[in-house]
């Protein structure tokens, strides 16, 4: 026998013990976390993984069938939630088209819902929210405009959703509130994302973020 020959019988059993056999001490590669959403506690919007401190308040508006809306027609319900008016001629026509697109894209989850809250009260009756809802398709299962008093629906929408930012430097609460956010709410109540409620690319950031949140739990 050749000692090239021999070298490579000598080998073999050392080359398939390699092959079929894990080396000892080798480490298992690491398990993902699973990701989560932070929560946003103060009008700044600095996101928070661990602190969950800020919860919208108790609220009651009437919605477009006259309906009193409150926190329990949301409890266990994650929701996204808007400000607007109906005689807008600027951004609100493309906030609620976007919202009418994630109407669509959720029509068949039970457990996600709209909610818009109007800022021109005075002018934003039921019959005027009930024609707006029926202009803008608006299923009365799934989103709700609602009105109320100037004094509450501007509270609400300060000190419940940060809404405005130019609130926190004028302090004026005469001020008129013009936000464009949209505003993720989880099934607690908990402020979980905002995004801009006019650009498309937020809008799937938005369902992107509704698809975590739904896989928390």
């Amino acid at each position: 026998m050749s000692i090239r020959l021999r070298i490579l019988v000598l080998l073999l059993p050392m080359i398939s013990y390699g092959c079929g056999k894990k080396e000892v001490g080798t480490i298992p590669p690491p398990i993902a976390k699973k990701t989560k959403l932070p929560y946003f506690n103060a009008a700044d919007f600095t996101p928070d993984w661990d602190t969950k401190s800020h919860r919208i308040p108790t609220f009651s508006f009437v919605n477009q069938n006259g309906k009193l809306i409150t926190n329990e027609t949301y409890k266990g319900k994650n929701y996204v939630a808007n400000f607007f008016f109906t005689i807008c001629p600027g951004i609100c026509p493309k906030l609620t088209a976007n919202m009418a697109l994630l109407q669509e894209a959720y029509k068949n989850d039970p457990d996600l819902l709209l909610l818009s809250h109007s800022v021109m009260p005075w002018n934003d009756s039921v019959p005027v929210l009930k024609e707006y809802a029926i202009e803008n398709g608006v299923d009365d299962s799934k989103w709700n405009l609602v009105t109320g008093s100037k004094e509450a629906i501007y509270n609400m929408a300060r000190n419940g959703y940060f809404a405005e930012e130019d609130f926190t430097k004028t302090q004026d609460p005469e001020t008129f509130i013009h936000t464009e956010n949209f505003i993720l709410v989880d099934k607690e109540g908990y402020i979980r994302g905002v995004y801009n409620g006019t650009l498309e690319l937020d809008l799937e950031r938005l369902k992107r973020h509704i698809k975590i949140l739904k896989e928390e739990g």
